[in-house]
């Protein structure tokens, strides 16, 4: 756990946060300035700072993408498509210095994005 990090304090229930979902690898929550009906935040539960540093945790893509598809489900944006966003760095619009994904959903979603 990275002391000053906002998703771990999440993670370890230092800062109250209603999740939406978690297993044994990561958590689901909604993302605080949503820019679409269905916006949430899939974060692992150990701490990486950014996809660059993923290749190390490589396992981790993959159920990022599972918990990410199962989600869509759940909230039944899956049959007309959603948006998987993953900021690196910070002219990426990386905020905050934990690896996330970005589940946005429920509207069309323009290109650039919008």
């Amino acid at each position: 756990m990275e002391l000053d990090c906002l998703f771990c304090k999440i993670v370890h229930r230092q800062l109250a946060t209603p999740l939406i979902d978690e297993d044994d690898q990561v958590i689901v929550f909604n993302d605080i300035h949503p820019q679409a009906p269905i916006h949430l935040l899939i974060v692992p539960k150990i701490h990486i700072a950014s996809l660059l540093e993923l290749p190390k945790k490589s396992y981790l893509m993959t159920h990022l993408s599972q918990c990410a598809i199962q989600q869509a489900q759940k909230n039944g944006i899956d049959s007309k498509g959603f948006r998987l966003v993953i900021n690196c760095g910070p002219e990426g619009g990386q905020t905050i210095s934990h690896l996330h994904v970005h589940l946005m959903g429920g509207r069309p979603m323009l290109w650039p994005p919008g």
